[in-house]
């Protein structure tokens, strides 16, 4: 019998009862009590403190703000999925745009040179976003993968306002990870950025060089605007 055999046979043997967790104080990751507006605030600055940039539309209207984007960034060949509403609605907003769409749907072996050398830029949705670290969530899928966000030199995430939490437990919490913890989460918390050489900041170097960030705001009559003060 192995070692390891033995350390877990001993654990099933053991005569006092199963192991318990031991009582947890999970106050100080969690809390907050930050008001939308603050929380969205937060998100801003501390994302822009990294050179995140944050560009506020209605929602009706946020594929509007993401031509005019892609116009001023010179974007020609975007990235982006098929079936989520996000990409979906993108590709009907930019189907005269002048962009070539370029699905992701693929085996990466099958467009692995198309993607590092000729994507100028790659559209995601979120899953929400952390204001205490200003920080994205994203949970890839075959129709949105990972490296969407990560081989672009430009990425445009789509956010939602109202899908902000004050803290990751509270992220964690909120979407009940302990029952069903995503297998390969995505926290985004800036464009890919490194000190290795000469300790000098430099952005771009593992990943994208940009990263845009596209807050959509409910215009319901009955919604609160969640929009920090100018």
């Amino acid at each position: 019998m192995s070692a390891r055999e033995t350390i877990l046979k001993r654990l099933r043997e053991r005569a006092d009862g199963a192991l318990s967790a031991p009582e947890s104080d999970f106050s100080v990751m969690t809390g907050r009590g930050w008001s939308p507006q603050e929380r969205l605030a937060r998100f801003e600055h501390w994302i822009g403190s990294v050179h995140g940039e944050v560009i506020h539309v209605a929602e009706d209207d946020w594929t509007g703000a993401l031509t005019t984007l892609l116009v001023d960034k010179g974007v020609r060949r975007l990235a982006l999925g098929k079936r989520h509403p996000v990409a979906a609605e993108a590709r009907l907003a930019l189907a005269d745009a002048g962009v070539a769409l370029v699905d992701v749907d693929r085996d990466i072996e099958q467009w692995q040179r198309e993607q590092f050398e000729n994507v100028d830029a790659g559209l995601t949705s979120t899953r929400g976003a952390i204001a205490e670290t200003g920080s994205l969530w994203l949970w890839p899928t075959p129709d949105e993968p990972r490296l969407m966000s990560l081989v672009p030199p430009l990425h445009i995430a789509v956010l939602d306002a109202a899908t902000l939490e004050d803290t990751f437990f509270d992220v964690m919490e909120r979407h009940e990870w302990a029952d069903g913890m995503p297998t390969n989460a995505l926290l985004i918390s800036g464009p890919s950025k490194t000190a290795d050489i000469e300790q000098t900041l430099a952005y771009g170097v593992h990943g994208p060089r940009e990263l845009v960030v596209i807050v959509r705001h409910a215009t319901a009559a009955d919604s609160h605007d969640t929009r920090p003060e100018a």
